[in-house]
């Protein structure tokens, strides 16, 4: 198959484009006719988007699964949602994706299996849930649900980039401030200090070794944390050791440690409860979970859990060995598997964690806003000792 772009126009006469992929021109009209387009032209695409690694936003799977909802609860067949959604849908690639859902649909697959031809969209996690939602006849359910969670983990994204966002801006004004310091103001007081004829303290020597590195290698330490950050990600990408090792550093780094281990507990927890709520076996839903964990440190742990069930053990046991979750909510899972409620004792999980996100969040920004405005003033207090010590010192002993 080849990757073509197209212009065509539907039954409302409003224009369309986008890629298709197609053994020639007229095999391209034909599929478009099949999802209400007709063909204006067509040419062969330069690049194959889903090649190379573009993806649909979390914003526009919220809008997808939202409308979804909304028109199966309004009793609208499959196929007319879909050819509605993609008549309606602002992203180009989304579009693309739901004209392709409807024409494997239209060749005999179901919902669960056209999406899982996109897993860059869909992740294993939404096929499986669509999927199980087909077989109990809940697909609107599915719906609601996924786009509820989706909304609650762009929430959690947008409260974490907060948190990151004020220690970062005061970050660059500080290494700005700094470098201003040390390669401009303090050279011009160099000359004046070691005139002085005085012996100078320890700190001030140390304040005009540290401008004169940074005025004989500033491109250096420009570009260290550029080169540093390049060499990690490969060692990262291809040394499973160093992916462990940085993927546990991420959970205990503070502050924003923790607050990633919760949501990505609350998040395991509330996807566990839909699976498993949904007639998906345990170590079934475990498997699919550690898929969306993130973070191999959490899979790992996962992974031992699911041997322990293996085992013999019941659930709560085993996540109680891995060293998964904290008392608390072990407690609140065994009391769930015990009364035989454990969809409700997860979603409870993840309200809790929830809520401990949303406090740790506002407690990180009200803690590091104070912390990086003390580490400003320490170092603008530093340079000023150093630099006005020896002068003090020189008027002091001037006799009037």
């Amino acid at each position: 198959m080849t990757m073509y772009t197209y212009r065509a126009i539907n039954k409302s006469g409003q224009r369309r484009t986008g890629l298709q992929d197609a053994s020639n021109l007229v095999d391209l009209e034909v599929r478009l006719k099949r999802t209400g387009l007709d063909l204006i032209n067509g040419k062969i695409a330069k690049k194959n988007r889903f090649v190379t690694g573009a993806t649909v936003t979390r914003r526009e799977l919220i809008t997808f699964f939202f409308n979804m909802e909304q028109l199966t609860n309004a009793g609208v067949p499959l196929l007319e949602s879909l050819a509605d959604l993609r008549d309606t849908l602002s992203d180009p690639l989304l579009r693309e994706v739901v004209a392709s859902l409807i024409e494997n649909i239209e060749g005999g697959m179901s919902l669960s299996q056209a999406m899982a031809e996109h897993p860059r969209v869909f992740e294993k996690i939404f096929v499986s849930l669509i999927n199980a939602g087909e077989k109990s006849g809940k697909l609107q359910e599915v719906f609601l649900h996924l786009t509820n969670t989706l909304k609650w983990e762009d929430e959690m994204a947008s409260q974490t980039k907060q948190v990151l966002i004020y220690p970062a801006i005061v970050l660059v004004v500080v290494t700005g401030v700094a470098f201003f310091l040390m390669i401009y103001l303090v050279p011009q007081l160099t000359g004046f200090i070691k005139n002085m004829g005085q012996t100078l303290p320890v700190h001030t020597k140390v304040l005009l070794f540290v401008s004169s590195i940074f005025v004989e290698y500033w491109y250096v330490m420009l570009l260290f944390p550029t080169i540093t950050f390049v060499i990690l990600k490969l060692m990262v990408t291809f040394n499973a050791q160093a992916r462990y090792r940085f993927d546990d550093l991420k959970l205990k780094l503070w502050p924003i440690g923790p607050i990633l281990k919760k949501i990505i507990l609350a998040r395991f927890a509330n996807f566990f409860a839909m699976l498993y709520a949904s007639g998906i076996s345990i170590l079934e839903c475990i498997a699919i979970c550690r898929d969306i964990a993130g973070n191999v440190v959490i899979a790992e742990s996962l992974t031992q859990a699911s041997r322990e069930i293996e085992e013999g053990k019941n659930l709560t046991q085993s996540f109680q060995s891995a060293n998964i979750f904290p008392p608390l909510v072990i407690r609140m899972l065994r009391v769930g598997e015990s009364t035989g409620a454990l969809d409700k004792a997860l979603l409870n999980v993840g309200y809790f964690y929830d809520r401990d996100v949303k406090e740790a969040i506002a407690k990180a920004q009200a803690m590091i806003g104070p912390a990086m405005t003390v580490l400003l003033g320490l170092m603008l207090g530093w340079i000023m000792f150093s630099v006005l010590m020896p002068i003090y010192d020189v008027i002091s002993k001037v006799k009037i």
